[in-house]
Formats: structure tokens, C-alpha cells, sequence
């Protein structure tokens, strides 16, 4: 049975980092995080620059060098795209009311694939420090 892409638990393309422009600024200009075995980067963005019915973009990175086989590559963003796609509603209720969008890379650092049930406990330690840092870096902290 097929999800439906509107439900709060999916994933759908517009909610993928696509825009190379959008990429570039991130890795050259915005912020870095590490829980391992993940490392982020994260960039808040002008309004205007995403889709308007999308307030977080999300890129899922498995390194070829980490991972020399593309099946191991395959089988990490599957797993971290689920883990993320469980939990981002943690993080977009916190953007939704403070009106802010935000672009982000989860990349996958370890050598070895973990299990599930560990990135998925990793993968919540990631959104409360994404939610801590943005927190952080705002003006008036709202």
C-alpha cells in the first residue's frame, strides 16, 4: 500500500536538496554539527528561495570513499532517509512557528553500517541539536 505524499510521515522530491546553487552555499557558507555517526550542515535561508509550500530541504549523503561499493551507499541513505523522514516533524513544527526555512546535508561519517535502531536514536540526537543550534544563532532568540 502506497503512502500518500501529503501525509506528515513522507518524504516527497520537494523536500530533497536539489539546487546546486542551493549546495554550493551550503557546504561554503553554512553551519557544521557532528553527532556521530553523522555530520550536518545547515544553512537558514531567505523565504523566497524554496518552493512556498516547503519550509526544509534535506540532502542524504553516503561517501563513495567510506563506501566503495554503491549497495553499502544505498543501503545507508536508505536507512537515514527513513530514520529522518520519522522524525522531521520534530524540526518542522519548530520552523513553522518561528516562519523560518531551512536547508540541510546529513552525512554518514563511519566506516561500518549501523543498525537501525541506533541511527534512529542518533538521528533524534541530530534534530534536537539542529532545533538547540538554530535556537542559538537566532537574533531574538524566539
Amino acid at each position: 500500500m502506497r503512502v500518500p505524499s501529503n501525509t506528515p510521515f513522507s518524504f516527497p522530491k520537494r523536500e530533497h536538496l536539489c539546487s546546486q546553487r542551493l549546495i554550493d552555499a551550503l557546504f561554503s557558507q553554512g553551519h557544521r554539527l557532528e553527532v556521530f555517526p553523522f555530520a550536518v550542515r545547515w544553512m537558514l535561508v531567505p523565504a523566497g528561495q524554496l518552493p512556498t509550500e516547503v519550509n526544509l530541504q534535506v540532502l542524504i549523503v553516503a561517501p563513495k570513499r567510506k563506501f566503495p561499493h554503491a549497495v553499502d551507499r544505498n543501503r545507508v541513505k536508505r536507512i537515514t532517509r527513513e530514520c529522518y523522514r520519522k522524525q522531521k516533524l520534530l524540526l518542522v513544527d519548530f520552523l513553522d512557528v518561528r516562519n523560518l526555512s531551512l536547508v540541510f546535508s546529513v552525512s554518514y561519517v563511519h566506516t561500518s553500517i549501523l543498525s537501525y535502531e541506533t541511527l534512529y536514536s542518533k538521528m533524534e540526537k541530530v534534530m534536537g541539536s539542529l532545533k538547540d543550534n538554530i535556537q542559538e544563532t537566532l537574533p531574538d532568540n524566539t
